[in-house]
């Protein structure tokens, strides 16, 4: 049995092979195991995962409430790059900002549910992709900061959908789409501009640890229902896949939980 505070899963690509899962950094990757009964049981206790201040209930996956109100990356510009106001010197935090935002974004086509449009930080594009349970990615574009990133994206947002259907998502493995031909349609949407830098990349394909899909998908929130057992099926996304259900371990981020 083992004590801890849950973080968002770290995640390790390897082509051609599933994607490897770590509830703990130091420890063995939960894909072995698969086909064995896990049980995780909340303790009571929740921790900001910014300040470490134990809080009774957790905002935006993770932080207290002043946390919240706060701090940058908890402003509402990062749920709508379009939104970004740094520019305007009203920045929560500038150097979190110049760090995380004025830095290149990706504007990239992903195949979860169906085919959606998002953008990411460059640098972190797998990373973001297999907490999506992408199957398939492909680039777009290049853009010097995050706002250039939600302009383009305002616009691709009229021609393809920009949220992942997270049942749909864990109850199969998504249909393979010529994600080329579906590059070049979003291209021909997408206004040029000199800060746009297009891409040729190939597509990226991805596989994730599941032995079985669910027929159902019942989620379980540890704020109600503290202690969930049961055989693990498979891991996609963010999320855990049950016998008995699913849970999005970045949504619980903070709370401490027993896992055996």
């Amino acid at each position: 049995m083992t004590l801890m505070t849950l973080r968002k899963m770290k995640t390790e690509f390897r082509e051609d092979k599933p994607v490897l899962y770590f509830l703990q950094p130091d420890e063995p990757p939960l894909n072995e195991r698969l086909g064995t009964t896990v049980t995780l049981r909340a303790s009571g206790s929740i921790f900001c995962i910014a300040c470490g201040r134990k809080t009774s209930k957790s905002f935006n996956h993770g932080y207290c409430f002043p946390c919240m109100r706060k701090l940058a990356q908890c402003d509402s510009c990062m749920i709508k790059p379009e939104q970004c106001h740094y520019h305007r010197g009203t920045c929560r935090d500038p150097r979190w900002g110049e760090a995380s935002c004025m830095i290149p974004h990706l504007v990239y086509l992903a195949n979860s549910s169906g085919i959606k449009i998002g953008i990411t930080r460059a640098f972190q594009r797998l990373t973001r992709w297999m907490d999506q349970g992408a199957v398939q990615a492909i680039p777009l574009a290049t853009v010097k900061n995050r706002l250039d990133a939600g302009l383009i994206e305002v616009v691709l947002k009229q021609h393809f959908p920009d949220k992942t259907n997270w049942r749909a998502m864990l109850k199969s493995s998504a249909e393979s789409l010529d994600m080329e031909a579906l590059r070049d349609d979003a291209l021909g949407f997408l206004p040029m501009h000199p800060f746009t830098e297009t891409s040729d990349e190939p597509a990226v394909t991805l596989h994730y640890p599941v032995l079985e899909y669910p027929q159902k998908v019942l989620s379980f929130n540890l704020e109600k229902q503290p202690h969930m057992e049961g055989t693990l099926l498979g891991i996609k996304g963010q999320y855990l896949i049950f016998d008995t259900g699913v849970i999005n371990v970045r949504s619980h981020a903070g709370y401490e939980v027993e896992v055996s």
